[in-house]
């Protein structure tokens, strides 16, 4: 399937709409998150070694706000528990024929990947060893995000784990300026305009809502985690591992 260029924001709006995982952004995702997000790939293949360590026999991994499913194909081809199946879920429909058109292809088979479109907080978690939330906590309503942490933390087993990757925040402005303009300088090094920087940062204003490290990591600690840990950051991006 060819990569198409994401060139979304390349040209002047007359309105800049809320951004939303449409069939537009689709059609260029895997353009838009490798040049938009700095160790993405990083992120992904070490999700899947985490996922070998810590997948759990006869168990569910979870992939929650899945997108085309990268962090289910990353699981999937490393996973070598028996027994274990991958739930893979997204609210947008767009994204999930396009996701499963991608798992199609995909050769390692031994796992299976049930991709389904729905709310996250809507979906049962039960019996699961891994519970990933990579960049999706930061889309869901700030008052709807203690619960679903602690849904997850009650539907994982004993040692399970839950990875969350999330752009942060930082109370002190000059760290704040300083994260986000290395971010914005990395989208400028992988050939995003002044105008494509600015407008898509206007359309993700009123959507993605960033939170302090401090912030994920007490809200974790008061789900019930007695063990949480940064494992990575590139400028503004992190991702944080929590064990029950």
């Amino acid at each position: 399937m060819v990569k198409k260029q994401d060139a979304l924001y390349a040209t002047a709006l007359d309105e800049i709409i809320d951004f939303r995982f449409d069939e537009r952004v689709v059609d260029v995702f895997p353009d838009m998150i490798q040049r938009s997000v700095p160790g993405y790939a990083t992120m992904i293949s070490s999700i899947g070694v985490l996922a070998a360590k810590y997948a759990q026999a006869n168990s569910h991994c979870y992939d929650l706000g899945c997108s085309l499913g990268a962090v289910s194909l990353a699981m999937r081809q490393r996973i070598r528990q028996t027994g274990c199946d991958i739930i893979a879920v997204d609210n947008s429909q767009a994204m999930i024929d396009r996701g499963q058109q991608l798992l199609a292809s995909d050769t390692s088979t031994a796992v299976p990947v049930k991709m389904l479109c729905a709310n996250i907080q809507d979906v049962t978690l039960e019996n699961a060893s891994i519970v990933v939330l990579n960049f999706t906590l930061q889309f869901i309503p700030l008052e709807e995000r203690l619960a679903l942490i602690k849904r997850i933390y009650q539907g994982l087993n004993p040692d399970g784990l839950l990875i969350l990757s999330e752009k942060i925040a930082f109370d002190e402005q000059q760290r704040q300026s300083f994260h986000v303009d290395s971010h914005h300088e990395f989208k400028r090094a992988n050939g995003y305009s002044d105008l494509e920087v600015s407008q898509k940062r206007t359309a993700l204003e009123n959507v993605l809502i960033p939170e302090t490290l401090d912030c994920h990591q007490q809200r974790l600690k008061e789900a019930g985690f007695g063990f949480s840990d940064l494992w990575f950051q590139c400028f503004n991006f992190t991702s944080l591992v929590a064990v029950k």
